[in-house]
């Protein structure tokens, strides 16, 4: 963006002062790319005694069968010991667990080493997680999915539950009503972090009200990408991927024919499948081939982990031609973003000048939104 240094660019962190530390699982097999196997993980885990189930269980310094857990918020999971553990498999969900790769969760603190409560607090369908990747050329994800990526801070839009409570700087959205001719929604702001972001993390704002929509529009689509919102999406020109010959029950590998634009699971075949899909990585890392990797890769024999559906389920073909698709068009939208202009800049100085910047200490600390009691270990209520 000609005209606006990176250090004149507002930096995200002062613009979503509210973070939070990515989740830390402590073992993997409390993630599955489908919830039947981790109903099969927990039935397995409480048949199993004493040291076996010990063994399964992949015991940490946080977390033993022994550890004593308050019930995770808004959750059904159990707080009594693991080790004494009868009741069913709470309710898988859904979780981000790497760019583009949505699988499920057991909810429940007891499997957890470091579950962030102050998320599970403000996670509903009103609520967008923005996540930092690393990634120089997806630099932010966002996603409706608690996101389980280890690789930066997770920012929350809303700091409270119904979409209650932006998490924006205080004043921000105020200023730049002033600036731009009309109020911005917090989904509009999210929008042009998402459209003008750079690798630094930094986020060019704009007080020019057409250039503004242009780049607010931009971030709408790509926003409805990353969360999957509406009707399955179609390729340039209508075309959507399908399966031109019936996938394997157990694919192993994963080929790519760049001429014929298609994707090869063994004998199987999924068409048209873009270059610009397959070629879209994050981190060093061709998203398509870790998301088949995370399906496909064996897990250490005897362990919960090597639970696994016995044949390839329909779903996942459903959720892979969906995959394909979005990688695509966003794809498509990179050369839009890069070429978003960058006339009458609001910078990081105009913002102090405002008293915008420096956030408060208050908004970079979760807001109190405790209404109800939470469960503590063994059924006890936790004091609030």
């Amino acid at each position: 963006m000609p005209g606006v240094t990176h250090d004149d660019a507002p930096p995200l962190a002062d613009l979503m002062p509210w973070s939070v530390a990515p989740l830390r699982l402590g073992r993997a097999w409390p993630v599955a790319p489908d919830p039947a196997s981790l109903r099969a993980r927990w039935d397995t885990l409480l048949k199993a005694r004493g040291p076996d189930r010990e063994a399964l269980f992949e015991p940490s310094r946080a977390r033993t069968l022994t550890s004593a857990v308050t019930q995770l918020p808004g959750r059904a999971g159990g707080t009594r010991r693991l080790a004494r553990a009868e009741e069913p498999c709470a309710e898988p969900v859904r979780v981000l667990t790497a760019p583009f790769d949505e699988q499920w969760l057991i909810p429940d603190h007891r499997l957890i080493d470091a579950a962030r409560p102050e998320l599970w607090r403000v996670a509903d369908t009103h609520q967008v997680f923005t996540v930092e990747t690393g990634d120089a050329g997806i630099p932010l994800l966002a996603t409706s999915a608690l996101p389980l990526l280890r690789t930066g801070r997770v920012r929350p839009l809303h700091r409270r539950p119904g979409g209650a409570e932006p998490n924006l700087a205080p004043g921000l959205t105020d200023h730049l009503a002033a600036r731009l001719g009309t109020p911005p929604a917090a989904v509009d702001v999210l929008a042009w972090i998402l459209a003008a972001v750079r690798p630094d993390l930094t986020v060019p704002l704009t007080s020019d009200p057409a250039l503004w929509s242009e780049g607010v529009h931009l971030g709408r689509r790509t926003l409805r990408l990353l969360r999957r919102d509406g009707e399955r999406p179609k390729l340039p020109g209508g075309r959507r991927p399908y399966v031109r010959a019936p996938l394997p029950n157990r694919p192993a590998t994963l080929r790519y024919d760049r001429d014929e634009e298609t994707l090869h699971l063994d004998e199987g075949r999924v068409s048209p499948v873009p270059p610009e899909a397959w070629d879209v990585e994050v981190a060093g890392v061709r998203v398509l081939q870790a998301w088949f990797a995370a399906r496909t890769d064996p897990a250490g024999p005897g362990t919960l982990a090597a639970i696994r559906p016995a044949a390839w389920p329909q779903a996942w073909t459903s959720e892979l031609l969906e995959l394909i698709t979005v990688l695509a068009l966003l794809a498509e939208l990179r050369p839009l973003r890069d070429a978003l202009g960058a006339a009458a800049p609001v910078t990081a100085a105009d913002l102090r000048d405002a008293g915008v910047f420096p956030p408060p200490e208050r908004s970079r600390r979760p807001a109190s939104v405790l209404d109800h009691h939470e469960e503590g270990p063994e059924g006890q209520f936790a004091l609030l």
